[in-house]
Parts: C-alpha cells; sequence; structure tokens
C-alpha cells in the first residue's frame, strides 16, 4: 500500500464518519413532539390554542392549550406548577 492509497483511505474513512455523525444530528433534530401546558408565557410554539395565533402569543405561563415542542418522549416528565406536561391540550 502506497501513501497515497493510505491518504484515500485516511479520507474515505473520515467523510464517512462525518457522514454519520450528520444523519444522527439530523435524526435527533427531528424527534421532538408538542408539549402542553409547560411554556412561558409568550414563549410557546406556534398554533398553540385558542385564543393564540401563532408563536409567541401565550398570554399566561404553563397554559394548558399553548405548546412547546420538546424532545420525544420527555413531555410528561416535566413537571410545572400546575401539574406535568401534556401530549394533548390542558383544559384551562
Amino acid at each position: 500500500m502506497t501513501i497515497y492509497d493510505k491518504g484515500l483511505t485516511l479520507t474515505a474513512a473520515l467523510a464517512a464518519a462525518l457522514t454519520m455523525a450528520a444523519a444522527a444530528q439530523a435524526q435527533e433534530k427531528t424527534a421532538m413532539e408538542k408539549c402542553y401546558g409547560v411554556a412561558m408565557a409568550g414563549e410557546n410554539d406556534c398554533a398553540a390554542g385558542a385564543g393564540t395565533t401563532c408563536a409567541g402569543t401565550s398570554t399566561k405561563d404553563y397554559q394548558g392549550n399553548a405548546f412547546k415542542l420538546v424532545p420525544a418522549g420527555t413531555c410528561t416528565e416535566i413537571k410545572t406548577p400546575n401539574g406535568m406536561g401534556s401530549l394533548e391540550p390542558k383544559e384551562m
């Protein structure tokens, strides 16, 4: 094996590693879920519920019909003064 061949092998291995890292990072970014009742006033994500039109329009902390995007699988573990986060809108 020549130095040229070793360089190509190293370059290919590095390219493969970078591609896999980028794919893993992209997959992590898409694994999000709506979590209701955890957003602070004015910090909800888009398309909340009645009385809100889009991102940043919730009027009170932990508003039950306003959601925040959180990593998938973590919503119901988020504790607030009004209870745990919910995957469904909460009554206000």
